[in-house]
């Protein structure tokens, strides 16, 4: 993976982030680009503030992925998406390990990506949808040094208010490129080939962090 593609991949995980924080409000009416900026905006100060954060602790990491990330994103369909049309060929085990070791990749590398907040802020741009619309894409824009960052993120409504499903970085939708990724590794060795492939990678990783 060139520096660019991680670049972007550590972008893309990083705003998962942005989702982290503020209390979960079970509010069906909010709009979704109203979310987005006010969840954002509270992570961003919050992220700021907690130097361990920034500095990559597993254990904050994970407590905030679980407390406050997972319920704003439906991850089933994130991982269903990016496995592809291979996903239903999966058991009901195969999926469950699926979901599993490709929330601690996300995991991993969005931790290393947080160190990199600074003095960001995000921008929403105007939703453009209709009020009976239950998906639709919020276009934003991370601004802080250099150039804007495009980040855009494609939600669905749900019975318990909107859901993330996807996230678009500079033009690069991040369930597109694992799917091309996963699907090549099934070719190869099969779906269980895959969560092998995906746990080995994921026990690298925590022996990187250790190192």
């Amino acid at each position: 993976m060139n520096r660019r593609t991680l670049g972007q991949l550590l972008t893309a995980t990083l705003s998962l982030a942005l989702l982290a924080s503020a209390p979960l409000v079970r509010a069906a009416d909010e709009a979704p680009d109203a979310l987005i900026k006010r969840v954002s905006t509270d992570v961003l100060d919050n992220i700021k503030a907690d130097k361990s954060v920034q500095a990559g602790d597993m254990t904050k990491v994970l407590s905030l992925v679980d407390g406050k990330i997972m319920p704003n994103v439906n991850f089933t369909r994130m991982t269903a998406s990016a496995v592809g049309r291979n996903w239903r060929q999966a058991t009901p085990e195969q999926q469950k390990r699926l979901q599993e070791e490709f929330k601690t990749l996300l995991i991993r590398t969005y931790s290393g990506a947080l160190s990199q907040v600074k003095d960001q802020t995000l921008n929403v741009k105007p939703l453009r949808a209709e009020p009976t619309d239950s998906e639709v894409i919020v276009r934003t824009e991370v601004l802080g040094r250099g150039d804007p960052v495009q980040l855009d993120y494609r939600m669905e409504k749900t019975a318990n208010g909107w859901k993330i499903y996807d996230l678009n970085v500079l033009g690069v939708w991040l369930v597109e490129t694992y799917r091309t990724q996963f699907a090549q590794e099934i070719s190869a060795k099969g779906v269980d080939g895959l969560i092998a492939s995906l746990a080995q990678r994921n026990k690298s990783n925590a022996g990187d962090k250790k190192s």
